[in-house]
């Protein structure tokens, strides 16, 4: 089991092309831990961005009735790959995984198949 900061350090050095995680509460809108990131590009802010969204779809999904889980959300950009990762299981509800990834490096398959795992080892 790997704490807050273990796992955001092993999503940037295990995940190719990675330059900025966060866990975020998407009922606060407050990022829980950041790691990575630059002057240009607040995680924090982010963070706060992508709670919204997480609750848009959340929303929208009861006013269509759909009974599914979501695992995954991608948001592509020119350059870039936001991913986030819904947590589920041992606390992890109301939690999402943030990852940014710069789409020239990043192997978005991999990427996901290892969110997946560090998501699975995490203890919140």
């Amino acid at each position: 089991m790997a704490n807050t900061e273990t796992a955001l350090k092993e999503a940037l050095a295990s995940i190719e092309g990675a330059t900025g995680a966060a866990l975020v509460d998407y009922t606060s809108g407050m990022a829980l831990g950041t790691m990575g990131g630059s002057k240009g590009f607040d995680l924090n802010v982010a963070a706060a961005g992508n709670t919204d969204v997480v609750r848009a779809k959340l929303r929208t999904m009861e006013h269509l009735g759909l009974k599914g889980d979501i695992e995954d959300i991608l948001i592509t950009l020119s350059d870039q790959y936001h991913l986030i990762r819904l947590m589920s299981g041992r606390g992890g509800n109301g939690l999402f995984l943030y990852l940014v990834l710069d789409s020239k490096r990043a192997n978005l398959a991999m990427a996901r198949h290892q969110l997946k795992k560090i998501e699975a080892d995490l203890e919140v």
